[in-house]
């Protein structure tokens, strides 16, 4: 099996590691997200916060195409104290080659030289301190309501792995509320600490890792399901209104009244 030193240098995410291009990308992010959706919202009271000398995992369910771009997100505006990583399947990797230098590795999920390659760049990544590691943990693209929740066991083995190391479940969900764009909605849940992780199974990590998202999940299908962003801390604003000519024509009518013009559906009530 690979090892934390095994790793080859061509290949390895700390090397290729690029965090001034990596913030630069943040800003095109910040436009991509203000361009499709209505808002990036966040349930909860955000990110817990860990000692930068302990390893941070964050897995999140697998809902959508947009996730990586989330997690990006995420490290370039709430968790910018870090240097962040996560693998993505290698094939993918290939259409998307400029992630690598964003801290995105290649993995083969299916075999068991993609399983060891994942083991050793993660513990490798993990092993420097002030580090992230963000994981879509279900493995493929999954609805956000399917239970039970079922994940991949490399999570479980990497949490046995890392004695003080700190798990923390996120959620995600792309609703639509009541405008035309879609609503980004995520919540990080309670962390789990692996203390001495060998002293329970893959199995049962597992189990336990696959309940704390689950909770994590219903919480913010609860908040969701009340279409209320007083619920939720907005991270960043997006686009509202029609489009087009009916835009245009409410933008000039505001104009002519020297007001500012409406574009959403409804007024937003400020959290």
């Amino acid at each position: 099996m690979l090892t934390r030193q095994t790793v080859p240098l061509a290949d390895d995410p700390l090397a290729l590691h690029a965090p001034r291009l990596f913030r630069a990308f943040g800003w095109y992010l910040r436009w991509f997200f203000w361009r499709n959706f209505h808002a990036v919202r966040i349930s909860g009271a955000g990110i817990p916060d860990v000692p930068a000398h302990r390893p941070l995992m964050i897995y999140a369910n697998h809902p959508s195409w947009w996730d990586p771009a989330l997690f990006m997100l995420l490290a370039n505006t709430i968790l910018r104290d870090r240097a962040s990583f996560g693998p993505m399947e290698a094939e993918a990797l290939e259409r998307y080659k400029l992630f690598r230098r964003f801290g995105v590795y290649g993995i083969d999920t299916d075999t068991q030289h993609g399983a060891a390659r994942f083991m050793a760049a993660s513990l490798r990544i993990l092993s420097r301190p002030g580090t992230a590691l963000w994981v879509t943990s279900e493995g493929h693209f999954t609805d956000p309501r399917v239970r039970p929740v079922r994940l991949r066991p490399g999570l479980a083995h990497l949490a046995r792995r890392l004695p003080g190391a700190v798990i923390v479940p996120l959620a995600i969900e792309y609703p639509f509320w009541n405008e035309r764009k879609p609503e980004a909605l995520f919540r990080f849940g309670p962390p789990v600490e692996s203390r001495s992780g060998r002293e329970i199974s893959v199995a049962a990590w597992n189990g336990l890792l696959e309940q704390r998202l689950a909770e994590t999940m219903d919480a913010l299908a609860l908040d969701a399901m009340t279409r209320n962003p007083t619920l939720f801390q907005r991270v960043l604003r997006g686009r509202a209104g029609v489009g087009g000519i009916y835009d245009i024509w409410r933008r000039l009518t505001a104009m002519a009244g020297l007001r500012r013009p409406q574009l959403a559906h409804e007024r937003e009530p400020e959290a």
